[in-house]
C-alpha cells in the first residue's frame, strides 16, 4: 500500500510491558499491532504519549520500532514518535526510525525549553532536513509546555517535510484556522477530538480510545470525515463516548491498560510515576467495556 497520504483513525499504541514493569512485553506488541489491524485501523504511532516514550530506553525503543514494523507488514502505516528535549536526539531517532522502515514520525516540540516560534521552525527544519519521511508535528500544549497556535503552524509548514499536525488542544476551532492558513501544505489530525474535528477539515485521528475500540473508532472517523454521514456518526459517537473518559485526561495510560486487561490482553502496568488505574474504578470501567460489547468481541477474536 502506498505510504502516503496517511487518512483515517490511526492508534497511538500503548507499550506493553511485562508484569514487573522490568522490559518491554514484544510478544504482547505484536499482538496488539495484530488486533489493531484486524480491527480496520487506518494507522499505527508507537512511542507517543501514551506509549510512555519518556519512560522507554533507547534500546527499548529500537525494539518497539522493529516489532511494530515488522508485525504491521505495510498493511498500514506506521509512524514513530521521536520527541525530544535535545534537536540531535529527535535527529538520531527520526533517522532510525526511517532506517528501520518507519513511514513518518511524529514530532512533539521541546517540552522544557519552551521554545519560541524561531527556534522550534529550526527544530523542525533541522530535522526534516536529516529524513526522508514526512513529519507529523504533534501540538500538546497541556503536555509540551508550548502552543503551536494556526499562525505559527503556518510557519512551520512551510518546511517540505512537515506535511501533518496532530491537534491535540480541546478548541476545535483550530482546525478550521489550520485549514485555512495552510492551505494544502499541511494536514490535519484531530488529537482529542476526532469527532467534532472530522467536520471542520481534519483528515485523520491519532486517537487513544482506538487502543481499546478500534473498528469504533474508525468507522465513527469515517462516517463523519469522509461519508459526510453526519446521523451515523453521531449514533457511533453516542457508542463510543461513555469510553472516552477513561482513556482521556491524567488517567489514558492507566485506563488503557487496565482496559486492556479487562479485555484479556495484559499490556502490563504503566511505569512509575504512573501508577494503575485504582481498584476502585475497575468495575466501573468493566461496566463501560461490557455496554459496548469490548469483553465479548475480544473473547470471540481469540476464539477464532
Amino acid at each position: 500500500m502506498p505510504a502516503e497520504p496517511f487518512r483515517g483513525c490511526y492508534t497511538v499504541l500503548v507499550t506493553p510491558f511485562t508484569e514487573d514493569g522490568t522490559a518491554v512485553d514484544l510478544k504482547a506488541l505484536e499482538r496488539l499491532v495484530e488486533y489493531q489491524i484486524t480491527e480496520g485501523i487506518r494507522g499505527l504511532i508507537p512511542l507517543g504519549s501514551t506509549g510512555e516514550f519518556l519512560s522507554i530506553s533507547p534500546e527499548e525503543r529500537t525494539a518497539v520500532v522493529e516489532t511494530v514494523v515488522k508485525a504491521a507488514r505495510g498493511r498500514v502505516p506506521v509512524l514513530i514518535g521521536t520527541g525530544a528535549e535535545d534537536t540531535r536526539e529527535v535527529v538520531r531517532t527520526s533517522r532510525e526510525a526511517e532506517s528501520l522502515g518507519a513511514d513518518g514520525v511524529m514530532i512533539i516540540p521541546p517540552f522544557y525549553s519552551v521554545p519560541t516560534l524561531a527556534e522550534l521552525v529550526h527544530h523542525y527544519d533541522t530535522v526534516a532536513k536529516a529524513i526522508g519521511i514526512p513529519i507529523m508535528v504533534y501540538n500538546n500544549p497541556a503536555t509540551a509546555n508550548v502552543d503551536m497556535t494556526p499562525e505559527m503552524l503556518a510557519e512551520i509548514s512551510r518546511i517540505p517535510n512537515c506535511r501533518y499536525v496532530k491537534e491535540s488542544t480541546l478548541e476545535v476551532t483550530r482546525v478550521r484556522d489550520i485549514v485555512a492558513l495552510c492551505g494544502d501544505r499541511m494536514e490535519v489530525f484531530a488529537g482529542v477530538l476526532g469527532y467534532e474535528s472530522a467536520w471542520l477539515g481534519a483528515i485523520g485521528w491519532v486517537a487513544v480510545c482506538s487502543n481499546l475500540a478500534p473498528r469504533l473508532s474508525t468507522e465513527l472517523f469515517h462516517a463523519a470525515a469522509f461519508e459526510k454521514d453526519m446521523d451515523k456518526a453521531l449514533r457511533l459517537y453516542r457508542q463510543l463516548a461513555p469510553l472516552l473518559p477513561w482513556v482521556g485526561g491524567p488517567r489514558y495510560v492507566s485506563g488503557t491498560k487496565a482496559g486492556f486487561k479487562l479485555m484479556g490482553m495484559s499490556m502490563g502496568n504503566p511505569r512509575p510515576p504512573r501508577l494503575p488505574l485504582p481498584a476502585a474504578d475497575v468495575p466501573r470501567l468493566a461496566a463501560v467495556l461490557q455496554s459496548m460489547g469490548l469483553l465479548s468481541q475480544v473473547a470471540r477474536l481469540a476464539a477464532e
